[in-house]
């Protein structure tokens, strides 16, 4: 197994590996471009996102600044996904957004991990494993994400939340660790911020 094919198998690699480095540099590369990007420079954005990530659906929106490992090139957004600034993917292996996900500003997503032992970590090594976020989830301001995780369609993720463990669809789930608070209910379905009813403002 080569050392790119451990970086998606869950093994433990060695980063510092010369090929592995000189393809990530070539992708900071793209991300700097992208990030130097004026905000009356829409349709360069747009088309710089596509080189860069694995996969980006139409009408995705990524506020400068992005920070990204790979510059999103283990990255895949679905449609109409929104992203606040200082996003940062910690992209070495996988990450999946699904469609209409809503995500604020300075959340982290990370899908690589170094173990426990201290041998292994002054020898540098460390794993990668995927990340899978639903379709039409909301994560709030300030979230971490750590590797490993799923999150199923519809759910909010509280803002400062660190997800240590998979959340289910159609949840509320805050806190450190993200714990499920309750499911998404009829309440929501009649008020969208506490006594706000939905009927009177749309």
């Amino acid at each position: 197994m080569t050392v790119k094919e451990k970086m998606h198998s869950g093994k433990l690699y060695l980063p510092s590996d010369e090929e592995i480095v000189k393809e990530q540099t070539m992708c900071l590369e793209k991300l700097y471009d992208y990030n130097a990007t004026r905000p009356l420079e829409q349709e360069k954005r747009a088309s710089l996102l596509k080189e860069m990530f694995a996969e980006i659906g139409e009408g995705c929106y990524i506020e400068p600044p992005l920070h990204s490992n790979f510059g999103g090139r283990h990255v895949h957004f679905g449609k109409n996904v929104y992203a606040n600034f200082n996003l940062t993917l910690v992209d070495d292996t996988h990450i999946y957004v699904g469609d209409h996900t809503m995500i604020g500003p300075n959340v982290t997503i990370a899908s690589a991990g170094h173990p426990i032992l201290p041998e292994l970590r002054e020898k540098g090594y460390q794993f990668n494993m995927p990340v899978h976020i639903g379709k039409n989830c909301w994560i709030g301001a300030g979230v971490i994400i750590v590797p490993g995780i799923n999150i199923g369609d519809n759910t909010v993720i509280g803002a400062g939340s660190i997800v240590t463990k998979d959340i289910p669809a159609n949840s509320v789930a805050v806190g450190n660790p993200c714990r499920v608070i309750r499911e998404i209910n009829d309440r929501d379905r009649e008020y969208y911020f506490k006594d706000r009813k939905i009927s009177e403002n749309i």
